[in-house]
């Protein structure tokens, strides 16, 4: 069993590649979808998202509470995906306090560390630290937030990839 990182900037093909990767694998599979659909065009992604998934995936949605919802699933899935971490991170600082985050960041990152012995667990996340410096506060503290949860991830990954332009570089 194994933990898969995968990353890269918007509409690199991380997804499909993750997706991909994950149907290789046998058993039962569920893909834990992390975003509200706030708006046509978020409601039009999601439903771009689903069209893609074919019968063999259950899905769950959670937007808020990743590490409950993996400890609940846990014995009864072989596969888990995870889409999106950024998204998910997104949702967690609107409703926490920038202390908060970084606790659960930490249990988040604990949880797949347990887990990874006992599944194949794909989480997919967007690198958004290579671009200018964002002007506002709150951008830049996503931003750091944002390669803090990523470096801990890649950091209990068994496999880490870079996905740019839809061509998957190995990292780890």
């Amino acid at each position: 069993m194994s933990l898969f990182f995968v990353t890269g900037g918007s509409k690199s093909g991380k997804s499909t590649f993750a997706r991909l990767r994950a149907e290789s694998l046998k058993g039962r599979r569920v893909f834990i979808a992390t975003a509200v659909p706030i708006d046509d065009e978020m409601r039009s992604r999601i439903a771009a998202h689903k069209k893609e998934r074919v019968a063999m995936w259950e899905t769950i949605e959670e937007p808020f509470h990743l590490t409950s919802v993996i400890e609940g699933v846990k014995g009864a899935y072989d596969v888990i995906l995870i889409d999106c971490l950024t998204i998910w991170l997104t949702n967690v600082m609107l409703s926490e306090s920038a202390y908060l985050v970084e606790e659960v960041i930490v249990g988040f990152v604990s949880v797949l560390e347990q887990i990874k012995s006992v599944v194949d667990i794909f989480v997919v996340s967007n690198e958004v630290g290579m671009g200018i410096v964002p002007d506002n506060a709150l951008s830049r503290c996503f931003r750091d937030h944002a390669g803090l949860l990523n470096q801990s991830v890649a950091a209990v990954s068994d496999e880490a990839y870079l996905i740019v332009s839809g061509l998957p570089l190995r990292l780890k």
